[in-house]
Formats: structure tokens, C-alpha cells, sequence
């Protein structure tokens, strides 16, 4: 058995309508409050429950990837605002049928496939693009942004199957 363990965080993007909500409940949030307090009282109880709202939307909003790679499974968690943990999937190497870089030569004959895509990168695209792409068990292709330790950990694992270009 290997005892091989790496992870690495990764931050995802905040999308702008995220943001525009936000900014949106704080001022309705607001708006009601005042209401509520100078002319009619039932529009507390509606500012409170655009509190609750305004809430999960902060916590839908701060995402964070963790990816966990531990004696041949890559594990991968979804952080919501540094307070909760939700499993995302666990992944077989064995079952891995290619890893490589998203516009990686290798992964052509997989372009006119149908999958399942499962979207675990940050939602950035930098130049040079770092995201990685792998396609597993034949029905999912998964795309996440490893490090260079953890893309090498995984290689040292299964050199056919993982490319680095």
C-alpha cells in the first residue's frame, strides 16, 4: 500500500450575479427594517426573513475546492464560506481512464463523447491554463486545477494514464 497523501485548496470564483444579490437583500434588508420600525411592524418579520435569505447566499457564495489525493483515490470536498465541508465525490485512480490538461492533445479522442461534466475548478481561466480535465468510469469527465506535487503523486501511480504536456 501506498502511503502517498497531498491536497491543495482551491478558491473558486464569485459570480456577478452572487454579488449583485448580495448588495440587493442588504439594501431590501434595509428598506424593510426601516419600514418596520416607522410604519408598519409586520415588515420586520419580512426583513428577518430576507436575513435568513441573505444568509445562505453568503454561504452559497465563498467557495473553496479542496482536493485530497491518499492512497489512490482522489477526494474532493467543497468548503462554503471556511464554515462547512461538503463531499463532492470520491475517485478511483484505477478507474481513471485519462488525466491531462484541459486543451491537451491526448484528451482529442474524447472531444465527440457525451458525459456527465462535473465543474471543480475555480472558474478562472488563467494563461497558461492550469485546470486539468480526467475522465472517469466512462460516464463522468471531471475538471479541477491540481497542483504540480499533486498531478506528480498521481502520475507516480498511473504513468499511462496521466499527462503532464
Amino acid at each position: 500500500m501506498s502511503d502517498a497523501y497531498h491536497e491543495c485548496m482551491v478558491a473558486g470564483k464569485t459570480p456577478g450575479y452572487m454579488i449583485f444579490l448580495k448588495f440587493f437583500l442588504i439594501l431590501m434588508i434595509v428598506f424593510t427594517g426601516f419600514l418596520g420600525l416607522t410604519i408598519m411592524p409586520l415588515m420586520i418579520f419580512v426583513a428577518a426573513g430576507l436575513g435568513v435569505g441573505l444568509y445562505f447566499v453568503i454561504l452559497h457564495s465563498d467557495i473553496e475546492y479542496e482536493y485530497l489525493y491518499l492512497d489512490k483515490e482522489i477526494t474532493v470536498d467543497k468548503v462554503m464560506h471556511k464554515s462547512r465541508r461538503k463531499r463532492i465525490g470520491v475517485y478511483s485512480v484505477d478507474k481513471i481512464e485519462i488525466m491531462a490538461p484541459m486543451n491537451s492533445w491526448h484528451l482529442d479522442s474524447y472531444k465527440n463523447r457525451t458525459f456527465k461534466i462535473t465543474d471543480l475548478s475555480s472558474g478562472i481561466i488563467d494563461q497558461p491554463d492550469r485546470r486539468y480535465t480526467f475522465y472517469y468510469d466512462g460516464t463522468e469527465q471531471v475538471i479541477f486545477e491540481p497542483d504540480d506535487t499533486f498531478v506528480k503523486m498521481v502520475r507516480n501511480i498511473a504513468p499511462r494514464k496521466i499527462f503532464n504536456d
